[in-house]
């Protein structure tokens, strides 16, 4: 079994720094593109047994020398093989031009394909280090043979999607399954690629461990190994003011549920006291839905620095369903020196104006959490958000770094950042948890490890898993009272012996 952690994620230049330092090492770079084509070979047999044929097109690069590798084992094993290539494959270099001869065949030109039933299309034209767009008639193929839906087996990562993004570069495939090598890719967990790669096989290939994780940097999966350790635990002699004081600020009285949520999920997720900082002409509603959790009235900053004098409290909610504008805006400065969640109305008050922000929370140690969706990030970063450069990940990262902030880029693909530019792609959140006050819930669940006592970035990564659990706890059609509710059985089920 591979020593390289699960969670493990490689860019496409640490993975290209990986093979170098393999080769540099003593390695043969050709054994590990044997090894890598036969991986490839392999999974082709395996996944489709009734295939009629398999057709490998074969690009200009490293992806390519992997498909001729694969077509010859393929060939030696019986079945029916072509080999399709996208350039003139004589001006092939170094391995791949070492692979193609040792296939000893002529593949056809690219555009000489056409796909048949019973075809099997082995994608070797490129690989997770594709930095530009599809030549023309690459594209033209991958259209015939999605139209067709044909299977494909995907070698890397389905040619036309960035390994470092997940963007796609003029097209993909649609592949029903990936093989790839030592690693997976960003590419694999950020949309769209996501949703293109199908199944993924992570093959070792040779290159040791020691060389893999010294390549790989501050990008991963998020999954609990990373954080565990941090988790509050309740030990015999834990008691209520032990597991921290979790404050939530409540819009006013037409606006009082999304408070609610943040606080009931806060409670579930183990905080030991949760008090909702409700305006006057709230406290009636608030106080005839809240029972475990506290009520205290702050309407406005005054109220709040005369609350934060007498009670200690751990850690603090802004922003659901709060109101946009000043009043938001004097609420959060005044918070500079206490672990905030900042969310929603919290975000969007300072986008004419986010550097007052940043600074205010910038004179010690990170304890700022930003929690914004698409259009919230787009707000209050709206160069990052319009730059077509970057991915998900590299604007997280930039984010956080340019507000001394953990940011949780919210979404299907959710992205967690820390300013020193670690950043967790969250992989396990099922399709159900897009519906409203969901994220109110999440923010509640931060603040609650938070008030805890977890680091910001780690506290950041735990609320978003345990949040994705809560919704599976909760299975199809959960409303975000169920997940909120759910939020402690999370919790309970990690805290299970593995």
């Amino acid at each position: 079994m591979s020593a390289i952690p699960a969670h493990t994620l490689l860019t496409p230049d640490e993975m290209a720094q990986a093979d170098a330092a393999a080769a540099a090492s003593g390695i043969p770079s050709f054994d590990l593109m044997v090894r890598a084509g036969h991986a490839v070979a392999a999974t082709a047999l395996r996944r489709f047994p009734a295939a009629l044929r398999f057709v490998v097109l074969c690009g200009p690069g490293n992806n390519g020398g992997d498909g001729y590798v694969a077509a010859s084992v393929l060939a030696e094993s019986g079945v029916v093989v072509a080999v399709f290539a996208a350039e003139d494959p004589t001006v092939l270099r170094g391995d791949a031009r070492l692979a193609f001869e040792k296939w000893g065949g002529q593949p056809a030109a690219l555009e000489e394909f056409q796909p048949s039933a019973g075809d099997v299309v082995i994608d070797a034209l490129f690989g997770a280090g594709l930095s530009r767009d599809l030549p023309e008639n690459v594209q033209k193929i991958i259209a015939q043979v999605n139209d067709a839906s044909l299977p494909v087996l995907a070698v890397d990562l389905p040619s036309g999607i960035c390994g470092l993004t997940g963007k796609p570069r003029g097209g993909a495939f649609r592949a029903h399954c990936s093989v790839t090598f030592m690693a997976r890719k960003p590419g694999h967990l950020l949309l769209p690629g996501k949703s293109l790669c199908g199944d993924i096989e992570v093959f070792d290939i040779g290159i040791p461990a020691r060389i893999v994780l010294a390549a790989a940097r501050r990008i991963h999966e998020n999954r609990l190994e990373l954080w565990r350790g941090l988790l509050p635990s309740s030990g015999a002699d834990s008691h209520k003011y032990k597991r921290g004081h979790l404050g939530v600020f409540s819009g006013p009285a037409a606006s009082t549920g999304a408070a609610r949520l943040s606080a009931l999920a806060g409670l579930k997720t183990g905080a030991g006291l949760v008090t909702v900082a409700s305006p006057e002409d709230a406290m009636a509603i608030n106080a005839d839905h809240l029972t475990a959790i506290m009520l205290r009235q702050v309407d406005g900053v005054d109220d709040l620095h005369a609350w934060l004098e007498v009670a200690k409290l751990s850690a603090f909610v802004l922003g659901p369903a709060f109101g946009i504008g000043e009043r938001t805006r004097d609420f959060a400065i005044a918070l500079r020196n206490h672990p905030l969640v900042l969310d929603a109305d919290g975000i969007t008050s300072f986008r004419d104006d986010p550097k007052t922000l940043f600074d205010a929370f910038s004179s010690r140690e990170p304890h700022l959490i930003m929690t914004p969706h698409e259009g919230e990030f787009g707000r209050l970063f709206p160069d990052l958000a319009a730059d077509p450069n970057l991915g998900k990940i590299e604007k997280a990262q930039k984010a956080a770094e340019r507000a001394r902030a953990v940011i949780v880029y919210k979404g299907a693909d959710t992205v967690i950042a820390a300013p020193d530019g670690r950043a967790n792609i969250n992989s396990n959140g099922p399709a159900s948890l897009a519906t409203a006050g969901s994220g109110d819930v999440l923010a509640g669940m931060i603040g609650a490890l938070l008030a805890q006592g977890m680091p910001p970035f780690e506290a950041a990564c735990a609320g978003v898993y345990l949040h994705a659990e809560a919704a599976h706890l909760c299975g199809p059609g959960l409303t975000a009272e169920d997940l909120a509710t759910q939020a402690g059985k999370a919790m309970a089920k990690l805290a299970e012996p593995n």
